[in-house]
């Protein structure tokens, strides 16, 4: 079996298919005839910044939001939009109908070319609809910040599926979780200050004039979210 010419032919399809540098895993039967398996493929995480946040230095004023229980490390600076789950309209009951909406928003997402920041109550992608919205990684695609927050009645039960957090280090997608009692704060007021691109019964989706920052420690599992002073 010519091993080195299948890998060096997989890997560069493969690069070039992802756009990145990635990493397969495969397995070879060396009974009778020889057969190749392809078992996985997935991108090599690049190298980021890291930071060291310090909750006692961050100006609240333009502080979005603020986490102690994240997944990611570096920076992010080109996000303008969020679409979250509106608290006021938010039923435990009504997780299934919320999916189809949410789905519209990301394929319209997906259609312009732009990620955004998606905040919401619960588990995102759970089994059990009252645990959450239960959508598939389809439906949220575009996603390129996950917040999971807990409402008034509505604790959260945070994630902790092994496939889930399997998928977010593969796509290098961001996850925060937003508890209050652990000093993590969404301030929605600063949600007023951006455009309000759609409305839907359960969702808004809100586009800031300036790339907002992201900025996680890694090391310390925190992160933070700021607007600029002058939005």
């Amino acid at each position: 079996m010519p091993l080195a010419k299948i890998l060096n032919y997989l890997m560069k399809i493969f690069e070039k298919a992802f756009g990145t540098p990635i990493e397969i895993e495969f397995a070879i039967d060396l009974k009778e005839e020889p057969v190749f398996y392809l078992l996985q493929v997935k991108p090599l995480i690049k190298a980021t910044r890291s930071y060291n946040l310090k909750p006692e230095e961050l100006n609240k004023e333009n502080t979005i939001l603020f986490s102690k229980k994240i997944m990611g490390n570096g920076e992010i600076n080109y996000l303008k939009d969020i679409i979250y789950v509106k608290e006021e309209a938010f039923d435990k009951t009504m997780t299934n109908i919320m999916v189809p909406e949410i789905n519209a928003l990301n394929k319209k997402m997906k259609k312009e070319g732009k990620q955004y920041i998606l905040i919401g109550p619960g588990r995102w992608g759970t089994r059990d609809r009252f645990l959450g919205i239960p959508v598939t990684w389809p439906q949220i695609s575009e996603a390129k910040v996950i917040v999971e927050t807990d409402l008034d009645g509505f604790p959260l039960d945070a994630s902790y599926g092994s496939h889930f957090f399997h998928n977010l280090t593969n796509l290098n997608i961001a996850y925060f979780s937003v508890v209050k009692n652990d000093e993590s704060y969404i301030n929605y007021d600063l949600f007023e200050n951006a455009e309000i691109i759609e409305e839907t019964t359960y969702f808004k989706h809100i586009k800031f004039k300036k790339p907002l920052s992201i900025k996680m420690d890694g090391k310390q599992r925190m992160a933070v979210i700021e607007c600029g002073a002058k939005e």
